[in-house]
């Protein structure tokens, strides 16, 4: 079964990337904030990991950096979440060690769309 960690303090985030994601393959698991986001992942080991770049506690880039340097978690793949859209923004989250960057508000269609291209193995849904 693949595991997502999700980080983000917005509720309708949260729901949102549940109901898109989550099925019989697939585990989607929450935390509302930074620590407890690092806390989690350090537990489930995800193979996919969305932070909100602006958490209570431990900001998305902090914690990216910090799941960067954990052997057992450097492999994870992470997209950061975030309202900001400039390239600058951008540049910031890959910097951190990010794989990926998703602006808010996303479609449905957007999110099944990069997960199947950052877990082409781990993910067999049928094709759209």
């Amino acid at each position: 079964m693949t595991t997502i960690l999700v980080a983000d303090d917005e509720p309708p985030i949260l729901e949102l990337i549940r109901f898109t994601l989550e099925d019989d393959q697939v585990r989607v698991v929450e935390a509302r904030g930074g620590l407890e986001a690092l806390r989690l992942a350090q537990a489930v080991r995800p193979e996919l990991c969305f932070l909100d770049v602006r958490m209570p506690d431990l900001d998305g880039l902090a914690l990216c950096r910090l799941l960067r340097q954990d052997p057992a978690l450097a492999g994870s793949r992470i997209v950061m979440l975030t309202a900001a859209s400039q390239e600058a923004d951008r540049a910031l989250g890959l910097a951190a060690g990010a794989d990926g960057y998703l602006t808010k508000p996303f479609s449905p269609l957007a999110l099944f769309s990069l997960v199947r291209s950052l877990l082409p193995e781990a993910v067999a849904w049928p094709d759209m």
